[in-house]
C-alpha cells in the first residue's frame, strides 16, 4: 500500500504557495476597490492540487447577491474579489485594474469554490 504523505505534502505545498500568490491578488484589488477577499488559494488539475497561478487576469462577474469584480488566473480560477455591488460599480473597479497593467481574463467564465460563473459584459 502507498504512503499517503506525498500527496499530503504536495497538497500542503501547493497551499503554502498558492495563499502567497492569492494574498498579493487580494493586497492589489485592496489598493483599487477598498476592500478585498481572499477566494480560493488551489485548483484540482488532472487530480493533483496545484496552487493558484501567479499570472492576474481582471473581469466582473454576477453572482445571486450582485456584481463582483474579481482577480483570477490564467485558468479563470478567482484568487480575490470585491465584495458585491452594482454593475456601474464593478465596472469602476474593472477599468482601475486594466487601467493598472492588469488585462481583461479573455475566458468566458471563472471558478469560485465549486461554482462557476459566466463573464459579465458591459
Amino acid at each position: 500500500m502507498m504512503s499517503p504523505y506525498p500527496t499530503t505534502l504536495r497538497y500542503f505545498e501547493a497551499v503554502q504557495k498558492g495563499k502567497k500568490i492569492a494574498t498579493a491578488s487580494q493586497m492589489r484589488l485592496f489598493d483599487v476597490a477598498g476592500f478585498a477577499m481572499l477566494t480560493i488559494t488551489t485548483k484540482k488539475v488532472a487530480g493533483e492540487f496545484l496552487p493558484v497561478g501567479a499570472e492576474e487576469y481582471a473581469a466582473v462577474i454576477k453572482t445571486q447577491d450582485g456584481f463582483v469584480a474579481i482577480l483570477t488566473d490564467g485558468d479563470g480560477y478567482t484568487k480575490a474579489q470585491s465584495k458585491a455591488i452594482g454593475k456601474e460599480a464593478a465596472f469602476v473597479i474593472f477599468d482601475k485594474l486594466t487601467a493598472s497593467g492588469i488585462p481583461e481574463f479573455s475566458g468566458d467564465e471563472v471558478t469560485i469554490w465549486t461554482e462557476r460563473y459566466p463573464k459579465v459584459s458591459r
